[in-house]
């Protein structure tokens, strides 16, 4: 990860962005896989991940995909293979993702996750041992064939606004662009404060999202933030104008 460019601000946005990426993680048991995020190329048929077993012992493998709410109540269009097989120790097995019939937007992404659960064998003398399925789950990005522009070239399109709600600061972003931005950290600056958003939420194409902020955030001028990129890295920070905020008191 490079360090960031900017010298009055470098430190605390990668305080920021250092502990976010804790809460990422691709693996928490012996199940690993080899990325973050997978973007689906809309003129490929398929694209792929690798799982990978860490520890000694083998390990039944469940992959699935579904929705953000992560359930099974709307059916997605795309498939795993394979969604259930034998992971040995020290072994990896790659699972591919195709796409199924199924209309999706193709003016944006869509975003869908895609699960992958470890399940430890069972063995002589378990009976009374707790055994838990630990389950991995990565964001799985649509982007349609055609679509114009890069990730990337979407953050300066931000709109950046902070209005109060109920008596309460709130930072909003407007993203105009057809792409999802994962915020890897945010930072305003209110004179000679730096606060940081905590655990600021994905926003999704042609919508907004919204941060509630502690009380100083509320007369900040100026944002600065980045975002994950396709490989599971880190942008550099981007610093941007908060374009209506709230009228000194």
């Amino acid at each position: 990860m490079r360090l960031f460019s900017l010298p009055s601000l470098r430190w605390p946005l990668l305080a920021a962005i250092v502990g976010s990426s804790f809460f990422s993680t691709n693996s928490w048991g012996g199940l690993m896989l080899s990325s973050t995020r997978l973007v689906f190329d809309g003129s490929k048929r398929d694209t792929s991940i690798t799982a990978s077993n860490s520890t000694p012992l083998p390990y039944a493998v469940q992959v699935w995909i579904n929705n953000e709410n992560d359930d099974n109540s709307v059916t997605v269009p795309f498939v795993a293979s394979p969604a259930l097989f034998r992971l040995d120790a020290k072994k990896e097995q790659i699972v591919r993702v195709q796409k199924v019939p199924g209309e999706l937007p193709q003016d944006r992404e869509s975003v869908f996750y895609l699960n992958a659960q470890e399940i430890p064998q069972a063995s002589a003398g378990d009976n009374n041992t707790l055994k838990i399925a630990i389950r991995t789950r990565i964001k799985l990005f649509y982007r349609p064939a055609g679509l114009k522009g890069q990730m990337l070239e979407a953050l300066p399109t931000l709109n950046w606004t902070i209005s109060k709600k109920e008596g309460q600061s709130v930072l909003s972003v407007e993203n105009p662009s057809a792409f999802h931005l994962s915020f890897a950290g945010v930072q305003l600056m209110a004179g000679d404060q730096v606060v940081n958003v905590q655990d600021p939420a994905m926003v999704a194409p042609m919508s907004s999202q919204h941060y509630p902020v502690p009380g100083p955030a509320g007369k900040a001028t100026e944002v600065q933030f980045s975002v994950i990129n396709d490989y599971g890295g880190y942008s550099e920070p981007t610093r941007a104008p908060i374009r209506s905020a709230l009228p000194a008191s």
